[in-house]
């Protein structure tokens, strides 16, 4: 049967030439910096953001901690977005492992974070207060529908973070996907972040890992972070082979997942049954309502054909669409045509 995946773009599968990279890959043990592969996908994370290193890590999730417990302390507080990624879906690792408190300000439609809110949440120095120690954003923002900050954004912010000698981390799980849309290096993106981590197992389609870039320094903090929790490896030029490859071949091609993205919103928008403004949505990510009283049914029912959706929220009536490089334009053709069947047989309103 044919499957088309939208639930996630962690649904991506290693592609050819990275399986072949994995499989001849020159490994060595990366605990001692001797894995060449690692190494290189190491050098080239860091040319690409343009910081003066980076770490392999297993996880995006993991990335954002390490960073938090880099640059936070125990008793201490961080500045996050409300409907950040961080606060939201990391099962509050920086709070429960680092002792670390979340001070959450509200994020806008896209993902912004008001500068002048964020000065406001900055903790002044009194022994009442949790000591302020670290500034966190998210770029693409995931809960706001893969939605792009621009550098001018990132430097409101990142003036802010330098006025009160705070550390600006960067939630780049999707960084790239916002390079291609805005059509900007990915250095110049970043430049204001002290921190950024992207993802090599979203829209890079790796079947692992993510990177952690910065000052040498704090990389080198991070790799003590890293281990602690038990996320040091051994011979990964296995896993880190498939990143090479991505940063030479998968970047330019995430243009391609926008489009279908575009595509998927035009065409759920003209569905009885489905909210949604989809000009909103920038890269990847597609969010709608439905009004529909047996959504967690109907999607079901698209499974049943293949179709895999996120019918979010204990009735199933938020669901959440993610193109990615195992989706193409004939495969959203069949999508639509199949929500659009299904939804006319079996809706309920």
């Amino acid at each position: 049967m044919r499957v088309i995946d939208l639930r996630s773009d962690t649904k991506t599968r290693p592609t050819p030439a990275m399986r072949k990279a994995m499989a001849e890959a020159e490994v060595g043990d990366d605990m001692l910096a001797e894995d060449p592969t690692v190494n290189k996908l190491e050098e080239m994370s860091a040319e690409r953001t343009g910081k003066e290193a980076a770490v392999l890590l297993s996880s995006g999730t993991m990335g954002n901690l390490v960073a938090s417990l880099t640059y936070c302390q125990r008793g201490t507080e961080m500045i996050v977005g409300d409907r950040s990624h961080i606060f939201r879906a990391e099962a509050a690792g920086a709070s429960g492992l680092g002792g670390i408190a979340y001070r959450t300000v509200a994020n806008d439609s896209r993902g912004m974070i008001s500068p002048k809110a964020i000065e406001n949440a900055i903790n002044p120095n009194d022994q009442h207060y949790a000591p302020t120690k670290m500034i966190a954003i998210e770029n693409t923002h995931n809960s706001c529908g893969g939605t792009v900050l621009t550098p001018a954004d990132v430097k409101a912010i990142g003036d802010v973070a330098k006025a009160h000698k705070l550390p600006l981390h960067m939630d780049g799980a999707r960084i790239f996907n916002a390079a291609v849309y805005l059509e900007t290096p990915l250095s110049e993106l970043v430049r204001e972040a002290d921190m950024v981590t992207f993802c090599l197992s979203k829209g890079l389609g790796c079947p692992i890992g993510s990177m952690l870039c910065g000052t040498r320094e704090a990389i080198d903090q991070a790799r003590r972070w890293r281990k602690a929790l038990g996320g040091a490896t051994r011979q990964a030029g296995v896993i880190a082979a498939a990143g090479v490859v991505a940063l030479e071949q998968m970047v330019d091609r995430m243009a391609d997942d926008h489009a279908n993205a575009r595509k998927l919103a035009f065409g759920l928008a003209n569905i009885k049954g489905f909210v949604l403004d989809p000009g909103h949505f920038q890269t990847n990510l597609v969010f709608a309502d439905t009004t529909f009283k047996n959504a967690l049914e109907i999607a079901r029912k698209l499974d049943d054909q293949g179709v895999k959706v996120n019918a979010r929220g204990y009735d199933g009536k938020t669901w959440r669409f993610v193109t990615h490089a195992d989706v193409n334009s004939a495969d959203i053709d069949f999508t639509l045509k199949a929500i659009s069947a299904t939804v006319k047989a079996h809706a309920v309103f």
